[in-house]
């Protein structure tokens, strides 16, 4: 199945270290990330869930709910979690989702047979409270994600949702943004009062509050 953006997120339950998720449920109004790494106890999936781990109150401030996800076994889970706090100084905080029998990869494609046959590629979902996805991105196996480029996105989402706005190149939180063309010059002098107008169809305004 191939989850495009703005597809209903497939609801699913499964076993976690958190005890058992009903996904929908879990998501209950807030955003989330969905995201899966290829297999326990492998070095950059380590780095990787002790650094999701370290952003706890990232994800916090943002209303942001997390779930990892392998297609190993939850004993596994709970065995690799130690050396997870033992070499990146962080104990998980979050959910880790055992899929074994693929259920939640299949639904969601994580399975890449080209790159891994029988494990899941890095995938990355990030869910609206309206359980919609909002962006998607797969990385291969061997290259390790960068969760500070995940925040700058949700910030970015979560920003055009409140204020019809988009963020253009290299925008970091705290820069300039860009009217939606479907904001109207009238309406714009009203909402975003002072912003520049450097072509007709390029409206930059600071970033509202």
């Amino acid at each position: 199945m191939s989850i495009r953006l703005g597809d209903n997120a497939p609801d699913f339950t499964a076993d976690s270290t958190a005890g058992e998720i009903h996904f929908h449920d879990y998501i209950n109004g807030s955003w989330a990330v969905l995201f899966s790494h290829p297999k326990d106890y492998t070095p950059v999936c380590t780095t990787e869930l002790g650094r999701v781990a370290a952003l706890k109150s990232e994800w916090d401030k943002r209303g942001v709910k997390v779930l990892g996800l392998s297609v190993d076994p939850i004993e596994d889970h709970r065995g690799w979690a130690g050396d997870i706090e033992e070499t990146q100084g962080t104990a998980l905080n979050f959910p880790l989702l055992a899929d074994p029998t693929r259920e939640v990869a299949q639904l969601y494609d994580m399975i890449h047979p080209n790159e891994l046959e029988t494990l899941t590629v890095r995938s990355v979902f990030v869910i609206g409270p309206d359980k919609k996805v909002k962006l998607t991105i797969t990385y291969p196996a061997s290259v390790g994600r960068n969760f500070d480029e995940l925040l700058r996105v949700i910030d970015s989402l979560q920003l055009s949702a409140k204020h019809q706005v988009a963020t253009p190149v290299d925008w970091k939180p705290g820069g300039d943004v860009i009217i939606s063309p479907a904001v109207s010059d009238e309406d714009a002098k009203k909402r975003f009062p002072g912003y520049k107008t450097v072509k007709p169809y390029l409206r930059v305004t600071k970033q509202p509050s």
